[in-house]
């Protein structure tokens, strides 16, 4: 069950093309932990994580991202003025995931720094949390306050792959060899 999301939700992450992505699973029983231990013995070799960030009583919100990518996407200073706004210690990649996981827990808000984990353009990502309805230039997987074409560009190129991902997979492609 979680391969399947993980293909609908995070083909362009499998794909290598995006730093992260982040949906829920419906987890009544409470085997995800189970399933994300075996998955990880997949994804880690391949350079990839997936954690749980945020759980209720039916679901558990998961994270998958490429360890690498993050840590260059939030080394870049537009970035890290964002997350030291917020509260975040930007030294580590690592320590940043573990205050974005307090945030998901303590703030009453959702915390919209999280585009950053996505690979959100900074740009946008400070667009949305100062105005979300104002100076929207289109949207897609996030909403665009700067380039609009690059932004149109990543949003067809998303969409393509994960199309492709999983017309893959329900052709019997193994989750395993999708991963690049």
């Amino acid at each position: 069950m979680v391969q399947k999301l993980l293909v609908k939700h995070g083909a362009p992450t499998l794909a290598g093309i995006k730093t992260g992505n982040i949906f829920t699973v419906k987890d009544s029983q409470g085997r995800i932990d189970s399933e994300i231990r075996k998955l990880n013995r997949i994804l880690l070799k391949k350079g990839l994580r997936l954690i749980p960030v945020r759980r209720t009583e039916n679901a558990t919100l998961v994270y998958l991202f490429r360890p690498d990518r993050l840590k260059k996407d939030l080394q870049r200073p537009e970035a890290r003025e964002i997350l030291m706004e917020k509260g975040y210690s930007c030294g580590d990649a690592n320590i940043c995931i573990v205050n974005l996981v307090q945030h998901l827990k303590l703030d009453a808000s959702f915390p919209h720094e999280i585009g950053l984990f996505l690979g959100y353009p900074p740009s946008d990502v400070k667009g949305f949390m100062e105005n979300p309805s104002e100076g929207v230039k289109c949207s897609g997987c996030w909403k665009a306050y700067g380039n609009e074409c690059e932004a149109k560009r990543t949003f067809a190129r998303y969409q393509s792959c994960t199309r492709a991902y999983e017309k893959a997979m329900q052709c019997g492609m193994n989750l395993e060899s999708l991963i690049v």
